[in-house]
């Protein structure tokens, strides 16, 4: 069976290499920015499933300000046929559901039987928009994929899991998100980076998809852990145990 289409969101954060400072109580965002890697296998793995003939179309999407575009152009250069990009205006703060809702509303437009995405964002950590999004769409979901498999009208996926690996079936349509050993991402190569500036880009706000952005959450304050102070030898266990009890705090 061949699929008509997978649509695969992506997000731009600050690169993986980047080591990321707080300045004035905020983080520090003039630095290097690059897609989530873990959207990087989502699209990997979306592309392969065209190349193996077992889809037909590739559609990355983002969420976020112009700045973004050069994500999407990173999505398109891998493989990916077209994109679209939600615009937010910059430095707009979008929390987990309200991405998982302009999703299910591009979602909605595309029709895609499969919605490939990251199993978390490393700037965040939340690891909920797959979730949120299943639940929304009311589709079937596999979480932390480590491979998939087309059969039939469903998708078998191995998903990672404390013990090992579990093997599950959805029906389709259904949510992947993909974990680190899925694949191996390809870089995009200078023809191929040349010829994502000629596709398509179709260009949303949130009030186009009639999704609400105002948060309900505002960060107020962001500040880096306290440095650690040098260690201390002790000339014996009562000493320890002293030093545990009146300068830790911690009997």
């Amino acid at each position: 069976m061949s699929l008509n289409r997978i649509l695969v969101p992506v997000k731009r954060v600050i690169d993986y290499a980047v080591k990321v400072r707080v300045t004035g109580g905020k983080i520090d965002t003039n630095v290097k920015h690059s897609m989530n890697p873990f959207d990087e296998i989502a699209v990997e793995q979306a592309v392969r499933m065209r190349e193996g003939k077992q889809v037909k179309e590739v559609i990355a999407m983002t969420v976020g300000p112009t700045k973004s575009l050069e994500t999407l152009r990173t999505a398109l250069a891998m493989g990916a046929d077209r994109a679209i990009h939600v615009e937010t205006p910059e430095g707009t703060e979008i929390l987990p559901l309200q991405v998982a809702k302009l999703i299910r509303a591009v979602a909605e437009k595309e029709k895609p039987e499969v919605v490939i995405l990251g199993k978390q964002a490393i700037d965040d950590d939340s690891s909920q928009t797959g979730q949120m999004l299943a639940g929304l769409l009311g589709w079937s979901q596999a979480t932390f994929a480590n491979k998939i498999a087309v059969a039939g009208d469903k998708l078998t996926v191995d998903r990672e899991v404390d013990g090992g690996l579990e093997t599950i079936s959805t029906k389709l349509p259904t949510i992947i998100t993909t974990d680190l050993r899925l694949n191996e991402p390809r870089y995009a190569t200078l023809p191929n980076i040349m010829k994502a500036k000629k596709k398509k880009v179709d260009k949303f706000t949130p009030a186009d998809l009639k999704v609400d952005i105002k948060g309900s959450i505002e960060t107020i304050k962001i500040e880096e852990p306290a440095k650690r102070s040098g260690g201390k030898k002790v000339a014996s266990v009562d000493e320890l145990i002293d030093k545990l009890k009146n300068e830790a705090k911690v009997l």
